[in-house]
C-alpha cells in the first residue's frame, strides 16, 4: 500500500511548482518586452552574414550584361551615340536575344535627330526591347512614362531600386524588389515571365509580402561580377561571340564610377560602388526566374524563439553550476546560429536571430546578479548554521569529556573495591565470586569505553600530541599479548607471535599500545573458539610492519571502505552479542596516521581478516 505524501513533501513540491511558475512568468515578461523592440538593423545585418557565407548559389544562366565603361567613353570620345546604340541593338537581335533592357538615362545619349529617330524606330519595332524607368508614377500619370522628343515613342517600364533608408534596417542597403505597384507588374516580373511564366502570377513568387500597397519580395543576391558581362564596344564591333546572347535577357548599363545612382549597396558590401544597377536587375530577374527568394519566417516564430530562449536561459542561470551553464548556453547559441544558417543556405528560410540572441544575453545578465544575491544569502545562512553547529559540537565534546572524567572516579572506586574483595581472606561463595567477577569485568569494559570517548574528545578538540620515544615495537606487542592472554584462554584461542628482531623506532608508546590492543582485542572478540590469532612484525629499510590476522567471520567487501569510520559497526557486529563503541578502529587509524603511518585491512566474508600497521622508521613529532 502506497503511503500518502507527508506535509513536508507536499510543501516542498508546492514551493518547487511556485518557483517554476515564477520563472515562467519572468521568461514571458522578458519575451514580451524584447518582442516590442525594433531590431531590424541587427536582424538585417545577421541576414547579410548568411547571404555572404552561402556556399552554393547558382544562377539560371539566362542573363547577360553589357557595360558602358570609361574605356567605352574613351573610344567613342563620349557616351555611345544613338547610331552606335542602333548598331548594338541590331547585333543583339541578330544573335537571337530574348529581351534587351536599357537601364541608364537614354535621354543623355548623343546623336542627331535622324539617328535618334532610327534608334527609336528599331526599339519600337522589335517588341522585346525595354527601357527601365527609375520611378513608379501613379495611375493617371502614365504620360510620365514616355520620353521627350525625339524619343517620344520610347516608353519607360518601371524598375526602381529599393533602399532601406526610412523603413526596415535603415542602413541604406538594397535587399528587396518591388513586384507590383497599384496592381501593375513592374519590369522584372515581365522579363522573368519570359523564361518562367509562373512568375507572372505574384501569388507564385516565393516570400512575397505586401508593403504600402506594393507587392515586394527579398532578392536572392549573388556577389558582384557573378553574371557574365561584355563591353559595349566589343558587342558593337562583333568581337563578343554572338552565341552567348541567344535566348538571353540582355541588360545594358553603365559602370563609369561617376554617379551614385548607377550603383547600390548590397548585403555583400556597403561600399558606394559595390554593385551596379544592372547587376541589381540581374539578381532581381534571376530570383524570379528561379523563384528562389528568401522566405521570412512569420512573426509567431520570432515570439516562439524568444520565449524558448528566455525559458532556457532562466533555467540554466538559476539551476545549473556556472561552468556547466555557460557550456550549455554556448552550445545552444552555436546550435541555433548553425541551424539558422543551414535553414537559409539549404531552404532559403530567413529565421529570426537578433531577438533570440538578445534574449539570451539579457536574461543571463539580468538573472546572474539575482542568483549571486540568493547564493550569498544562502552562504550566509550556511555560515550561521555551521557556526551554531560548531558551537553545539564544542559543547557536546566538552560535555563528553567532562562526564567521562567524572565517571572515571567512581569506576576506579568500584575496581578498587572488587580487587579488595577478591584479595580478602574471607571465603566467598561461588555465587558471590561470580557476581564480583562480573562487576570487575563490567567496570573494565566501562573504563575502556570511557577511555575511548576521552580519546575521541581529545581528537575533536585538537588536543592529541605525540610523545615520541625510541621503543622496540616487539616489546610493545609482547606487552599487549600478555595483557590479552587471559581473554584468549577463556575462548580457547591461541595467540601465535612471529616477531622479527628490529631496532627501536620513535613512537608514542601509549598510543601505539592502544592501537595494537584494539586490533588484538577485536581479533579475540570476533574469532570463534578453538582458533588461532597470528601477530607478526618485520622491518624493511623504510618502515616497520605489524600484522594481526584472525580466523573470524571476515568483513563483507561492501563494508571495508567504512570500517575505520567513527561509530561505524558492521551489520554482523551489530547483530552479535559483542558490545562495542565503534571508536576502536577509528582511533587506531587516527593514532597510526598521527605517526605518519598507515593502517589497512584485507578481508573477505567468511575467511578472516588481516589488519596491517605500517610505521616509518624516521619521523618528526606532530599535533593532531
Amino acid at each position: 500500500m502506497t503511503l500518502p505524501p507527508s506535509l513536508e513533501e507536499t510543501s516542498s513540491s508546492k514551493r518547487g511548482a511556485y518557483k517554476v511558475a515564477l520563472r515562467m512568468a519572468f521568461a514571458m515578461g522578458i519575451s514580451f518586452f524584447i518582442a516590442q523592440i525594433n531590431l531590424e538593423y541587427i536582424e538585417s545585418y545577421l541576414y547579410d552574414l548568411r547571404v555572404r557565407t552561402k556556399l552554393f548559389n547558382p544562377t539560371s544562366g539566362n542573363i547577360e550584361l553589357i557595360y558602358i565603361t570609361p574605356q567605352t567613353v574613351q573610344l567613342y570620345k563620349g557616351l555611345p551615340s544613338a547610331k552606335e546604340q542602333t548598331a548594338l541593338l541590331k547585333n543583339l537581335e541578330a544573335a537571337g536575344a530574348k529581351a534587351v533592357v536599357y537601364d541608364f538615362n537614354v535621354v543623355e545619349t548623343p546623336g542627331s535627330t535622324p539617328e535618334k529617330n532610327e534608334w527609336e524606330a528599331t526599339v519600337v519595332q522589335s517588341g522585346n526591347v525595354f527601357v527601365a524607368g527609375r520611378t513608379t508614377p501613379l495611375k493617371g500619370e502614365e504620360n510620365q512614362l514616355f520620353l521627350a522628343d525625339p524619343l517620344e515613342k520610347m516608353s519607360l517600364s518601371p524598375a526602381p531600386k529599393t533602399t532601406d533608408l526610412v523603413n526596415f534596417a535603415k542602413d541604406g542597403v538594397t535587399r528587396r524588389m518591388i513586384l507590383t505597384y497599384q496592381g501593375r507588374s513592374l519590369l522584372p516580373v515581365q522579363l522573368a515571365s519570359l523564361v518562367n511564366p509562373a512568375a507572372a502570377d505574384i501569388k507564385n513568387v516565393r516570400g512575397h509580402f505586401d508593403f504600402y500597397g506594393t507587392d515586394q519580395a527579398y532578392i536572392d543576391f549573388h556577389p558582384a561580377k557573378t553574371y557574365p558581362s561584355s563591353s559595349f564596344e566589343s558587342v558593337v564591333s562583333g568581337q563578343a561571340e554572338a552565341s552567348r546572347f541567344k535566348d538571353k535577357i540582355v541588360l545594358i548599363g553603365t559602370d563609369l564610377g561617376l554617379d551614385e545612382a548607377e550603383y547600390i549597396t548590397s548585403p555583400y558590401s556597403r561600399e558606394v560602388t559595390a554593385m551596379t544597377r544592372i547587376e541589381l536587375q540581374a539578381n532581381t530577374i534571376d530570383t524570379l526566374i528561379r523563384n528562389s527568394g528568401p522566405q521570412k519566417a512569420p512573426k509567431f516564430v520570432n515570439w516562439l524563439f524568444i520565449l524558448l530562449a528566455s525559458i532556457l536561459t532562466t533555467h540554466v542561470v538559476l539551476t545549473m553550476k556556472p561552468t556547466r551553464g555557460l557550456i550549455v548556453l554556448a552550445s545552444t547559441l552555436a546550435g541555433f546560429v548553425g541551424f539558422s544558417a543551414v535553414a537559409f543556405w539549404l531552404g532559403g528560410w530567413w529565421l529570426p536571430m537578433a531577438a533570440p540572441l538578445l534574449t539570451i544575453f539579457l536574461c543571463y545578465y539580468f538573472f546572474i546578479p539575482y542568483r549571486l544575491i540568493v547564493e550569498n544569502r544562502r552562504s550566509w545562512e550556511y555560515y550561521q548554521k555551521n557556526k551554531l553547529l560548531s558551537q553545539v559540537e564544542e559543547l557536546k565534546t566538552n560535555f563528553i569529556s567532562m562526564m567521562s572524567h567524572d565517571l572515571k572516579t567512581p569506576i576506579a572506586r568500584i575496581q578498587g573495591m572488587t580487587d579488595m574483595i577478591l584479595s580478602d581472606t574471607v571465603q566467598l561463595s561461588p555465587q558471590q565470586r561470580e557476581a564480583v567477577d562480573t562487576i570487575k569485568h563490567s567496570s573494565d569494559d566501562l573504563l575502556k569505553f570511557i577511555n575511548a570517548i576521552l580519546n575521541y574528545g581529545r581528537i575533536e578538540s585538537q588536543g592529541v600530541q605525540l610523545n615520541l620515544q625510541s621503543k622496540d615495537i616487539n616489546n610493545l606487542l609482547q606487552e599487549v599479548i600478555r595483557k590479552h592472554e587471559f581473554l584468549a584462554k577463556v575462548k580457547r584461542i591461541q595467540i601465535v607471535s612471529e616477531l622479527e628482531p628490529m631496532f627501536p623506532v620513535p613512537v608514542d608508546a601509549d598510543l601505539m599500545k592502544q592501537v595494537f590492543s584494539n586490533l588484538v582485542e577485536n581479533a579475540i572478540k570476533y574469532s570463534p573458539e578453538d582458533t588461532k590469532i597470528m601477530v607478526s612484525s618485520e622491518e624493511t629499510s623504510e618502515k616497520v610492519i605489524v600484522q594481526v590476522a584472525d580466523q573470524g567471520p571476515g568483513i563483507p567487501s561492501d563494508e571495508l571502505q567504512n570500517i575505520f569510520m567513527k561509530f561505524f559497526r558492521s551489520k554482523n557486529a551489530k547483530s552479535s552479542p559483542i558490545k562495542g563503541s565503534g571508536l576502536g578502529l577509528y582511533l587506531a587509524k587516527y593514532f597510526t596516521e598521527l605517526h605518519r603511518g598507515r593502517i589497512f585491512v584485507e578481508s573477505s566474508h567468511g575467511n578472516g581478516s588481516t589488519f596491517t600497521v605500517e610505521l616509518p622508521i624516521e619521523q618528526g613529532g606532530t599535533h593532531a
